[in-house]
């Protein structure tokens, strides 16, 4: 007797694959909604605008013999500015995405659907990431184009610098957007997922250099600063992002050796030192799924 078989559906794998990006499209939708309306990202925004605008004027002031692009300026300017503001813009938007549902009671709605936790969090990625997109684009586009023209246009390729700059800062935001989910999904309080999230933009941004800074002065030619400290300025997603934007612009030509100083002293060169944010975001993604799942609905 021939045993009778079950054939695998051949719509079935498709079939949960547009559930899955139903959700994903959804929950998406939904974050970049609520991340509109919030007070505080729209408040964000708004001192990113006001800060690029102040640097735009500064950087179009008159340099002296320094012959600068204006729009070079500003760039280099904004680089380190976005270092500061776009973690913590990202960071605000992040710390409560899972202690929030917590908090208001709607996490167990989320995990009772037939959603998966990965699927939760990349929808939510997607949307914060979107909302961080349209504030880095208004404030730095506005200061780059005002840049452009009070400098007396012509040079449109110096815009490539800005577009850079909002590509680059974007990734750098969405590096602490995922890391700060696991910040939010390893409490279960958004008072204590906001602590823990101004505690990690403190480290990133300010201890950590200043750690690096210690190591320097206390080795100045020793294996920590001829082997680690390359290493070590590479590791921090900020610092990476830093890197990049320095050593893509012309630093010859602001008066200063920064950038090539920067580029012979890491080990990675280019669009290669990215590769920091970009792996640091890809881990902080996996290890709030693997924290997201011991909450239980």
């Amino acid at each position: 007797m021939r045993s009778i078989g079950i054939s695998p559906n051949p719509t079935l794998a498709p079939t949960r694959e547009c559930c899955v990006m139903h959700g994903i499209s959804t929950i998406a939708a939904t974050e970049i909604r609520i991340g509109l309306r919030n007070r505080w990202i729209i408040l964000s925004s708004l001192i990113l605008l006001v800060f690029a605008l102040i640097l735009v004027l500064i950087g179009s002031a008159p340099t002296g013999e320094i012959k600068t692009n204006a729009v070079t300026v500003v760039v280099a300017s904004l680089s380190t500015l976005s270092v500061y503001l776009v973690p913590l813009i990202a960071l605000l938007l992040s710390f409560d995405a899972i202690a929030g549902e917590i908090d208001r009671g709607t996490l167990q709605l989320v995990l009772a659907s037939p959603v998966s936790r990965g699927t939760v969090l990349l929808g939510k990625f997607i949307g914060h990431v979107t909302v961080l997109s349209i504030a880095v684009v208004i404030g730095y586009g506005i200061a780059g184009l005002v840049a452009f023209y009070a400098g007396g246009g012509g040079d449109w390729s110096a815009l490539v610098d800005v577009a850079r700059l909002i590509a680059s800062s974007i990734v750098l935001g969405a590096t602490f957007i995922a890391i700060g989910y696991i910040a939010s999904a390893s409490v279960r309080q958004t008072g204590t997922a906001a602590a823990l999230a101004v505690a990690i933009w403190l480290f990133a941004v300010v201890l950590y250099d200043l750690a690096l800074l210690g190591g320097l002065l206390a080795s100045q030619d020793g294996v920590f600063a001829r082997t680690l400290f390359p290493w070590l300025l590479v590791l921090n997603p900020a610092d990476a992002f830093r890197l990049y934007n320095m050593n893509a612009i012309d630093a010859a030509a602001m008066g200063s050796n920064l950038g090539g100083d920067m580029g012979s002293a890491t080990p990675l060169s280019g669009l290669a030192v990215m590769i920091s944010p970009v792996a640091w975001a890809m881990l902080a993604l996996g290890l709030s799924t693997m924290v997201m799942h011991r909450i239980r609905p």
